[in-house]
């Protein structure tokens, strides 16, 4: 009999080294586990955050254990129901006598076999089931969002929270009832309770009811889907629309389609168990059941809403689908946090560069010149010192009070780069415990430029400072500069410190005259203790490193440092964040600190657009010195956490940013309460440094270039949605131009703030449709757009930059800055500043020699006003640029041609004098407004441009009108006739800001 089963018996041999094979893979398996978990939870034990890592554990483990074995049991249960119902008696066929060797192979030992299907299944199942960790702790400790959907009137919270993981049980629950009919059928075929041949039934009655059974459950589940599917739709797409959620087809048709099949489908599945069992007991009728419920899906829930669709909603979509564009245009705007963008109207109808650029107080002297991405270079060249030392291909902007004056820096941090150390540096002993950290933050004033290179003022080595382009001293000091956490640190880039004897310093601290350095012990709080047998053994096994245990650099006081970049750090201890691409560092308390924005986000918001984060936040920046998001599909997200980690000890700490944030309080409820700090904890000097996150930036301001339209009807004939414009030097590269952060003052805004802006133009066209910027005002986000006419002749940040290097007399000399090919013109941000009713664009000019270990250095300074190509300036500095566009303005205003002589003709300006008294408040501004726009009626008439001129004529008549009701208020003074004239030069005063700080003139 044993020459005759399907199944040759194994030599002994053969079983002993199969088990001592699996033995070896399973004991190296669980050793690799345990020596992950163990140095996990010491470094988060050293972090003090091992919250996080026994409730990521813990939950993972019991939905691996609850999911894996209700799959086991279900499986298993019906394999040994099944078998437990095979016939005794079997009808003699060829079909039975070909089972029956694999009966007799399987009886013996069909428990093992049913265990060992059992619990395969059950693995991967638990393997499914702990990888929805996140799920299962939000359907757990999700609250109330407090806003309700429009469609059922049932609470976000419900789609955010309790949604995604009903689904996926739904989905567990089909899955299982799938295998268990496979696994019975294939058993009651193999022991005879189904048969392809022989007399009588195919099925016996106990295999039939038992089949039947697990069909009926499984269009049971079908129903429960129906149900489900119902909420759901109000996150899908409308082809419709062209927008997400529900729309006119979905609500009247589709809707009551799901509700029918639902009830449709318990009544199929009733059916299939009386008619299996109770009645006819056969398949026929259960059969016809199923073809019922499967023609009924598709003539209920497939023809019917599309044919709604089609002959309803498409001839008349504009008016059918407009309640419900209204619902996605509220949904995207609450979801995105752009419910309170405040928009203002900027009429940019002045063409000319106005006279008070040139003595300007608030915009003009805060412009930036030193462009973050080019000047890295420049920083790793000029401080430097050692060639292992390195700043990123990218800086940072962050702000700084220095002596009363607040203004934006340019910062980086003196970092060690492993991958630049020489092959005789490049030892595990240097690599690992000399070449430990960088040192200090160097910062320059974005504004100030020291003979084409940055202004240094902090993060000098040894006696740096007042050399060259420096400051004398430490404008931003930090009492610890030392960088053992940093960007340009690897996974494999650990460090161990500390010394048993103090008078041994083995790290390399900085470096000190000719070729010389100090060296240094590390004292900080960061790391694992490493000194014990055990944890060199330990450490010796996860880095796959025998030096742990045989080098002498490794003693008993020595800490292991890992995980040493900052945004890895945060990631690891807030696995439930979404992390901003672009870390920053800042001195606070006289600590280097990183500040990471984290965001909490959702793919399951009602009605909520659906945007990609990857492909919203990547520009021509990501991936150099900015971090790419993963493809993540989001709907919803709030900048709700900020963290920071210090550079000398890597403590991570967490700041609740946004209070009313329900997933927040979710996961933070998760974790114990407490994982969070609490946004009256953040200290007041590191609130100052808090910027508004680009990546959200990004994508509320992708989202923004639609849905700042909020009427159904525009919307959905798309004539007013705008673009993000590509970069202006490369805009056949396909990348968009990125946000810039300045600190500067927009129109309508009572000072300078430090805020991130964009422009953005209409779709398909190149003009200047809008300004969009992210600031924080009283530590509250605000979005703000500043949106300009239809038809305004401002030109985009594209259309300006051609025009400006277009022009004949700057194109040669930028092409002599190039030196016939020696060197290389590199253009910086192109900056758009909404000024004196008109806009002004300042874009720095850079020169960089062909030859090796050049930087580039700033040679010029391009600056336009008005349409880009009127009034263009290529100047040595900032300051020549505005004078000589001023100065334009002003030899336009002086040849331009008397007007005809007409009723319409504008009244020239009257003269003005010593004795001219001057004037004060509203009336200097309405004054200003006058004169300005008298030039661009002239310098409309000087070019022809009748459409121009009848605009600027426009604008003159409400210049005056303005004027004439300012001056009927105005109060007489002493010395001050009551009926002033506008002059040509008013002097501001007053409570009313001139149009000078930036304000509109005409808006």
């Amino acid at each position: 009999m044993r020459s005759g089963s399907p199944l040759p018996r194994m030599s002994r041999r053969g079983r002993v080294t199969i088990a001592v094979l699996v033995g070896v893979f399973a004991l190296f398996t669980l050793l690799g586990w345990g020596v992950r978990a163990w140095t996990d939870w010491l470094w988060f034990d050293e972090v003090n955050y091992t919250e996080i890592f026994t409730g990521v554990l813990v939950t993972r483990l019991l939905l691996f254990l609850v999911i894996g074995l209700a799959m086991a049991l279900v499986i298993g249960g019906n394999l040994w129901l099944a078998y437990r119902l095979r016939p005794r008696l079997r009808p003699h066929s060829m079909e039975q006598a070909t089972l029956e060797r694999y009966r007799m192979a399987l009886t013996p030992r069909l428990g093992t076999w049913i265990a060992i299907i059992s619990a395969v299944v059950g693995l991967f199942a638990g393997l499914s089931g702990q990888g929805r960790w996140n799920q299962w702790l939000l359907f757990r400790n999700g609250g109330d969002f407090g806003v309700k959907d429009p469609e059922f009137g049932v609470d976000v919270g419900f789609y955010v929270f309790q949604l995604p993981f009903w689904r996926y049980l739904l989905g567990i629950g089909f899955t299982a009832v799938v295998l268990a009919v496979i696994g019975s059928l294939a058993m009651h075929y193999v022991f005879g309770g189904v048969r392809l041949q022989g007399v009588g039934d195919r099925m016996t009655t106990a295999a039939r009811a038992h089949l039947s059974t697990l069909v009926a459950v499984f269009v049971a589940l079908k129903a429960v889907a129906y149900v489900l599917d119902r909420r759901a739709m109000l996150l899908e797409y409308n082809e419709g629309a062209k927008l997400y959620g529900a729309g006119y087809a979905d609500v009247n048709a589709l809707l009551p389609a799901k509700e029918i099949l639902a009830y449709i489908s318990i009544v199929v599945a009733i059916a299939i168990i009386i008619f299996s069992n109770a009645w006819m007991r056969n398949l026929v009728w259960p059969g016809i059941s199923l073809a019922l419920l499967g023609v009924s899906a598709v003539a209920i829930g497939g023809i019917y809403p599309w044919a709604v669709q089609t002959f309803e909603v498409k001839p008349s979509a504009k008016e059918k689908e407009a309640p419900y564009i209204e619902r996605s245009i509220q949904a995207t705007r609450t979801a995105f946090d752009l419910g309170d963008t405040k928009t203002t109207a900027y009429a940019a109808n002045n063409l000319t560069p106005p006279a008070s650029l040139a003595t300007d107080t608030s915009v003009v002297p805060n412009i930036r010149l030193l462009d973050p991405q080019l000047v890295s270079e420049t920083y790793t060249q000029l401080q430097q010192v050692r060639g292992f030392y390195d700043f990123g291909p990218k800086l940072d902007i962050d702000r700084y009070g220095v002596n009363g004056k607040t203004s934006d820096y340019v910062v980086g941090v003196r970092e060690i780069n492993y991958g630049e150390l020489t092959d005789q540096q490049n030892t595990w002993i240097n690599r690992h415990t000399v070449y430990t950290h960088g040192y200090g933050l160097v910062a320059a004033p974005a504004n100030q430029v020291c003979s084409g290179q940055p202004f240094f003022v902090s993060g000098f080595l040894g006696d740096k400072a007042g050399q060259g382009c420096a400051s004398q001293t430490e404008q931003i000091p930090a009492d610890q500069p030392r960088i053992y956490y940093g960007e340009r640190m690897g996974e494999d880039d650990y460090a161990i410190v500390g010394q048993t004897d103090p008078n041994k310093k083995a790290e390399f601290d900085r470096p000190v005259g000719e070729g010389g350095g100090e060296f240094y012990t590390y004292t900080g709080t960061g790391g694992v203790e490493i000194g014990s047998f055990t944890r060199r053994l330990l450490y010796a096994i996860k880095e796959q490193e025998s030096n742990f245990l045989l080098s002498g650099a490794v003693n008993d006081d020595s800490k292991l440092l890992y995980v040493r970049n900052p945004r890895d750090r945060v990631e690891k201890v807030a696995p439930f964040l979404t992390l901003d691409g672009d870390p920053y560092p800042a001195v606070v308390d006289g600590r280097v600190q990183w500040i990471v924005d984290g965001y909490t986000t959702s793919a399951s918001y009602p009605y909520a657009q659906r945007v990609n984060l990857r492909e919203e936040t990547t520009d021509e920046l990501t991936g150099r010195g900015t971090f790419q998001l993963a493809r993540e599909n989001v709907n919803y997200i709030r900048n709700s956490v900020k963290a920071t980690v210090d550079a000398y000890d890597g403590t991570v700490r967490l700041y609740e940013f946004d209070e009313n944030d329900p997933v927040l309080k979710a996961w933070n409820k998760a974790f114990g309460g407490d994982l969070v700090l609490p946004k009256k904890d953040i200290p007041v000097e590191l609130a100052e440094h808090f910027r508004y996150p680009a990546d959200l930036f990004k994508v509320q301001r992708n989202l923004l270039t639609k849905f700042h339209v909020t009427n159904p009807g525009d919307f959905y004939s798309a004539q007013d949605f705008w673009q993000v414009p590509n970069v202006p030097d490369a805009p056949d590269s396909g990348q968009t131009q990125p946000p810039y952060y300045l600190f500067t003052q927009f129109p309508g805004q009572e000072g300078p703030r430090f805020q991130l802006t964009s422009a953005v133009t209409p779709n398909g066209r190149q003009n200047l449709a809008a300004m969009i910027s992210g600031s924080y005002v009283d530590g509250e986000p605000q979005l703000e757009v500043l949106e300009l006419p239809d038809q305004t002749r401002i030109s985009g940040p594209v259309q300006v930059h051609q025009q400006m290097t277009n022009n004949g007399d700057i194109r040669q000399q930028l092409n002599l800055l190039a030196a016939s090919g020696q060197a290389q013109v590199l253009y910086g941000n192109l900056l758009s500043l909404p000024f004196g009713n008109g806009m002004l664009y300042v874009e720095p000019v850079y020169v960089k020699s062909n030859n090796q270990d050049a930087f580039p250095q700033l040679q010029r300074v391009l600056v336009s006003y008005g349409d880009g190509s009127s009034f263009v300036a290529l100047a040595n500095n900032l300051a020549d640029g505005i004078k000589q566009l001023v100065e334009q303005g002003k030899r336009a205003a002086e040849n331009a041609p008397p007007p005809p002589p007409t009723g319409d003709n504008p009244p020239a300006p009257p003269p003005t004098g010593p004795d001219t008294p001057p004037l004060t408040g509203e009336l200097a501004a309405a004054a200003d407004r006058v004169q300005t726009a008298i030039v661009e009626v002239r310098a409309a008439q000087a070019s022809g441009d009748f459409e121009r001129y009848g605009r600027a004529l426009k604008t003159l008549d409400d210049a005056m009108k303005a004027f004439e009701a300012a001056q009927s208020q105005a109060t007489p003074t002493a010395g001050t006739p009551a009926s002033p004239t506008p002059s040509g030069t008013p002097t501001p005063g007053g409570s009313s800001p001139p149009p000078s700080s930036g304000a509109p003139s005409g808006g």
